[in-house]
């Protein structure tokens, strides 16, 4: 954080933010170190592409393209899922169009497996008195 600090003008507002009491306690189920942390600064991807800039160590090198890859990987599985989405729509709206045609052929058929109405009796016999 110190490197951070140091160059504060490589990092606004949307690189970097701090999360609340609530963000932590919901995050440090996960990660025990962060219970205690007064301050935890998050990183959106253009502040963790900032970050290999400002850190030099070798393992904060790495850490940083584990990151950027895991970033990547994240914005290929939400666009796979919205085209996914799109495609089950567009499917969605074929089958309704499909539907009616079926069930129009089902009516079609119920029809001609009906058997044919009977004719209308003749009475046998003379009418009137």
């Amino acid at each position: 954080m110190q490197a951070v600090k140091r160059n504060k003008d490589r990092f606004p507002q949307d690189f970097l933010f701090e999360l609340s009491r609530e963000e932590i306690m919901r995050i440090s189920q996960t990660v025990i170190s962060l219970k205690f942390s007064k301050n935890v600064y998050a990183f959106t991807e253009q502040g963790i592409a900032m970050l290999s800039s400002v850190l030099r160590s070798k393992r904060a090198i790495q850490v940083n393209i584990a990151i950027m890859r895991a970033f990547v990987k994240i914005r290929d599985i939400l666009a796979s899922h919205q085209e996914l989405a799109n495609r089950l729509a567009e499917l969605e709206q074929r089958m309704d169009k499909k539907d009616q045609e079926i069930l129009a052929i089902f009516e079609a058929i119920r029809q001609l497996m009906a058997p044919p109405p009977e004719p209308p009796k003749r009475r046998i016999g003379f009418l009137g008195e």
